[in-house]
């Protein structure tokens, strides 16, 4: 098969092209989104960087106000207000507890971007407070306060987007409709490789806290320990408290497309992973090799497999998919997807992001670059009011994201496990059900009844 031009790849993806409009991802579109009258206020939680990205992206958006910066640390408000005021006209105000934002009537929407530990809680919170929620990844810290955010969003009737913007991006859309058209036939195996590179973080030394640091909100749910300085902006990340490790935080996005392209509404049944902490002499908890099996029911599998240290790539990808069927492969990465088929590998269909996006300007007129289809998206679906709108309802989050804890709960267990999909529980593994949620440091909890 020879190299899809862009016009046979718009009359191929007819049932993407609709797809897509259904989920929102025509963005031109003169819809609710376009109503004059009803100005969004947003509130951005944890702001010194992915969620720096989501208030930028929020100010992109006509009649959406970044009203309210988030962060226990006031030393970003200064440089993050002024930046806003030039992008919006309007300086944004700030506050240092969640809690405080949740009691404002006067905001609409809370998006969330702070240290792992916090998504949840702070996600439950503002559906109980009728805020509407974009919820970065990954949605939880566990899989037992995912399923809570859930329960809320539904309960409350709020509109809970996942900051997985894949499903945003036309050439996502293009590679997963590919392998929906069961050209490649069954797909019986995928592998995400995430190779990150990611030096020591080194010993860390106990210190007083810095002024302007609240460092009791920052822990919130989190168990107290003194101030350690290594432990603090994003190095929170390889510590089991705060974080999840690269399987939990970059995994999300290559475990949702992989969901995706399956169309899986379960979890998987067996589950494997090995690994450690290699190369460095520091404090961090979280290795950076690791590598995990997962077996879903009918035996499909899903290898996602971290190396944070000096490696090669996979097939020419070192962040990436890699979708094994029976009649042949596909491997996104770099910007493009690609397919093979037979002994051979005769190359097939193929698309880069650039020629995905312009295919479908003809039929979708998507708009945007990087995140901001996502954060349209969203607001598209809030003024709505409809989340069958979101392109990754919250739904959608918590399973990409539940796959990572089940990685990471095979790892330090050690083992293989089996999980029952239906009760989110390893039945009469006490070790195992142990990891599925956290011992919550009060006031900073996720109720049992949301």
């Amino acid at each position: 098969m020879s190299a899809i031009n862009r016009r046979k790849f718009i009359r191929s993806t007819g049932t993407a092209a609709a797809s897509m409009a259904l989920t929102g991802v025509m963005l031109n579109s003169q819809g609710a989104r376009s109503s004059p009258n009803d100005r969004i206020n947003v509130a951005v939680m944890g702001i010194r960087s992915r969620g720096w990205e989501h208030a930028r992206n929020f100010t992109k958006i006509p009649n959406v106000q970044v009203k309210v910066l988030c962060d226990p640390d006031e030393n970003l408000f200064a440089e993050r207000v002024k930046d806003i005021q030039e992008q919006q006209g309007s300086a944004p105000e700030t506050e240092i507890d969640i809690r405080r934002v949740c009691e404002r009537k006067d905001i609409d929407v809370i998006s969330i971007a702070s240290q792992n530990h916090w998504h949840s809680p702070a996600a439950v919170w503002a559906c109980q407070a009728g805020k509407d929620v974009y919820l970065e990844k990954p949605i939880s810290h566990n899989i037992w306060e995912g399923r809570k955010v859930i329960e809320a969003a539904r309960k409350y009737d709020r509109i809970v987007q996942t900051g997985i913007q894949r499903r945003s991006d036309p050439f996502f859309h293009s590679a997963v409709d590919f392998l929906h058209s069961g050209e490649l036939g069954r797909i019986y195996m995928i592998r995400l490789p995430i190779f990150r590179p990611r030096e020591s973080i080194g010993r860390g030394r106990v210190k007083p806290v810095p002024e302007g640091v609240h460092y009791d909100l920052w822990l919130g749910p989190a168990p107290w320990r003194p101030f350690i300085d290594n432990r603090f902006h994003y190095n929170w990340h390889w510590f089991w408290d705060t974080g999840n490790g690269e399987t939990g935080n970059n995994g999300p996005h290559r475990t949702d497309l992989a969901r995706w392209a399956l169309q899986r509404y379960d979890l998987p049944r067996k589950i494997q992973s090995i690994g450690g902490y290699y190369a460095f002499d520091s404090d961090q908890e979280t290795p950076n090799t690791q590598m995990s099996v997962m077996e879903y029911d009918d035996g499909t599998i899903v290898q996602l497999e971290v190396r944070g240290l000096y490696t090669n790539s996979e097939s020419g990808v070192a962040v990436g998919s890699l979708y094994y069927g029976t009649e042949g492969w596909m491997r996104i990465g770099g910007g493009r997807w690609e397919t093979f088929f037979g002994r051979k590998n005769e190359p097939g269909p193929s698309m880069t992001g650039k020629d995905a996006e312009q295919a479908m300007k003809d039929i979708l007129n998507v708009r945007g670059t990087d995140d901001e289809p996502h954060f349209f998206n969203f607001i598209d679906a809030v003024r709505a009011r409809d989340r069958s709108k979101l392109n990754a309802d919250v739904l959608e989050g918590h399973l990409s994201t539940a796959m990572c804890h089940l990685c990471n709960i095979a790892y330090r267990t050690g083992r293989t496990l089996i999980f029952d999909s239906d009760t989110e529980t390893f039945r009469g593994d006490e070790e195992a059900n142990s990891y599925l949620r956290d011992p919550y440091r009060h006031p900073y909890t996720v109720p049992e009844k949301v």
